[in-house]
């Protein structure tokens, strides 16, 4: 049997996305008509199947990902220079609620994990150094190699110091997005203990800084202010640590419940291949994942764009409906209010794997997030509140988003990808490759292989695959950023630095 090399997603579409690589004059059978291919067309790419006038939308997905800038003839190669965006300003929407049930039995599926005096679940447990301020950086790198270096880990999990560039010198939006991100990371459940390592003269002051935690856990939450100790600040720093990880290297271990699971989806480095393979995966996984009663989360508002309707209508209600408009049009301001076109996104990697337009990536992108209804609406460092299915303001820069993720309470980054990327934010970022030879070429960055499914993989088998490695890694097995120790975060800035 002839291994299928192109694929029409949607009855409706104009054109198709080659599996592998076309030689002009190769000639494909769509719908009982013969097409020619009029160029060399990489995998990944689109090949029109139908003439299409200047002008004309041109579909995928089902949806137009923008329109013809010329008059087009089929068998032509479709790509940015030829499609045009149909993406403007902001817009109103009309609610037109879509219910769709899903018919996913519940299993009585358990983790490992830590379970913690608020209730909360982690998936890692480790000793976590948070700055106040980017200037003391220094200071807590040093003592996270100190703590690691002395306890060998023995009973934890990582020493980490979580750097960053703020937390003074920030006006309005910009200070409270710092404060909001770096509280939630001393919240976060994969942290068995923090220190909260402050300057003293910042402008995120810490006792400030300290009211916004609410009601914590002050044995496993500790404060010391290096410009207040008398002497040398290490041995200062060391003595706290020391005490926490005393408490830390006790936690154990126990079954939790899938419903505790709560999983970020991003993509990044995404290619013609990603709309086909890994984000349905991931959807398939987010819908699983619901109806368990667990928790999943869509983010990069500006890869929205194009296929916001899809999310809006899939709103429990009206006040989500209206809460996903406000966090569309408010991106889309953000893009004018600095002159900027709201369909100017696809990076140069996106477009050589074959993604042309914004509208091409979100309808690919928001496939990360299933069928499953949006049961939540969460602003820019908003912690979770509402299981389900939940939409987080944040843009779509891989290390940003991925850090607002986690920063929001998820345990794992679920991160697919077609180019490739080595890094991973302060929780597990496990990737999953869009294609096969993106896997070969690159196990030490790559947790999974979503490209089975255009190698002859039933997506029900891969499923199964990718729920027990999911589990694995919520177990305590390591992703690949955290075996090559890439792990970092990153905060979103917008206005004066002072």
């Amino acid at each position: 049997m002839e291994q299928v090399s192109f694929i029409k997603i949607n009855k409706a579409d104009t054109v198709v996305v080659c599996l592998r690589n076309y030689q002009k004059g190769e000639t494909i059978n769509v719908d009982g008509k013969a097409v020619t291919v009029m160029q060399d067309t990489p995998a990944g790419h689109k090949i029109l199947i139908h003439d299409t006038p200047e002008g004309e939308n041109i579909i995928k997905y089902g949806y137009p990902i923008g329109h013809a800038k010329e008059n087009l003839k089929a068998g032509q190669w479709v790509n940015e220079n030829n499609l045009k965006t149909n993406l403007a300003g902001t817009l109103s929407y009309e609610y037109n609620p879509v219910n769709e049930e899903l018919d996913i039995p519940t299993e009585n599926i358990t983790f490992k994990g830590y379970k913690r005096n608020n209730g909360e679940v982690g998936i890692r447990n480790e000793v976590w150094i948070v700055p106040t301020v980017g200037c003391v950086n220094g200071i807590a790198e040093k003592l996270a190699n100190m703590l690691a270096e002395e306890t060998e880990l023995e009973g934890i999990d990582a020493v980490h110091a979580w750097h960053h560039n703020y937390g003074c010198s920030q006006l309005s939006d910009d200070h409270e997005n710092t404060r909001k991100i770096l509280r939630d990371i001393v919240l976060h459940p994969n942290a068995g203990a923090v220190l909260v390592l402050s300057l003293g003269c910042e402008n995120n002051q810490p006792d400030q800084f300290e009211k916004l935690l609410g009601d914590y856990d002050k044995d496993r939450i500790k404060f010391l202010v290096v410009q207040k100790v008398q002497g040398d600040e290490i041995n200062e720093g060391m003595k706290i640590l020391r005490s926490l990880y005393g408490i830390a290297k006790n936690d154990k271990r126990t079954d939790c419940p899938l419903n505790e699971l709560r999983v970020g989806l991003k993509c990044g480095g995404s290619d013609g291949f990603s709309g086909i393979t890994a984000n349905p995966l991931v959807g398939e996984f987010s819908d699983f994942l619901v109806a368990q009663g667990g928790t999943s989360i869509l983010t990069e508002v500006p890869e929205m764009f194009g296929a916001e309707t899809i999310l809006m209508n899939r709103c429990k209600n009206e006040d989500l409906f209206n809460q996903t408009v406000k966090l569309v049009n408010d991106f889309k301001e953000y893009f004018l209010s600095h002159g900027e076109p709201v369909g100017e996104n696809p990076s140069p990697g996106n477009k050589a794997g074959g993604i042309s337009t914004l509208e091409d990536k979100a309808l690919g992108c928001t496939q990360k997030c299933g069928r499953a209804p949006v049961c939540g609406v969460l602003g820019y460092g908003d912690r979770l509140r509402t299981k389900g299915l939940n939409l987080l303001s944040a843009p779509g820069n891989d290390l940003v988003a991925s850090t607002a993720l986690a920063a929001a309470g998820c345990q794992i980054v679920l991160f697919t990808t077609g180019r490739g990327t080595p890094f991973g934010t302060f929780i597990p970022t496990m990737k999953i490759s869009t294609n096969t030879n993106l896997y070969k070429n690159k196990p030490n960055w790559i947790d999974f292989n979503a490209g089975e499914l255009v190698d002859g993989t039933e997506m029900h088998s891969l499923l199964r695959k990718f729920i027990d490695k999911i589990i694995s890694v919520a177990n305590g097995e390591q992703t690949c950023n955290e075996k090559n120790g890439y792990r970092e975060i990153s905060i979103f800035k917008n206005g004066v630095t002072l």
